[in-house]
């Protein structure tokens, strides 16, 4: 499902595929015309629209059907160069350990900590 959902996705946003989510616009627009004249069929609907359209006062309402106005699509492209590869490597990660500072006042462990970056390095006296 989730499959398919992506691929509908993608084919309405880069193909003219959109535009059949403008049918009902159609629809609603052909029962407007049928109202005013009930003699008007469906494919002489169509041929008014389509093959020979005309700038009249539902123009506005003409643009929002199917295929008459078409949008740029997005575009989608990348490059790989020539001599680039795909490396996968077998690398263990190994658990790092860190020196905490024990306190239990944040003041005087930053001031701690901020006092001793400049000292120089401890040997550990056993």
């Amino acid at each position: 499902m989730i499959s398919i959902l992506l691929l509908c996705l993608y084919l309405v946003s880069t193909t003219e595929a959109y535009q059949f989510l403008k049918i009902p616009d159609l629809i609603e627009h052909y029962v407007e015309h049928k109202a005013l004249n009930h003699k008007m069929s469906f494919v002489t609907f169509l041929k008014t629209h389509y093959q020979h359209p005309a700038k009249n006062g539902d123009y506005n309402k003409d643009k929002k059907l199917p295929f008459i106005i078409h949008s740029p699509l997005l575009t989608i492209f990348f490059t790989i160069e020539k001599g680039y590869c795909f490396e996968i490597k077998n690398e263990s990660f190994r658990l790092r350990t860190s020196h905490k500072i024990p306190s239990h006042d944040e003041n005087f462990c930053f001031k701690g900590f901020i006092n001793s970056v400049w000292e120089p390095p401890k040997a550990n006296q056993i």
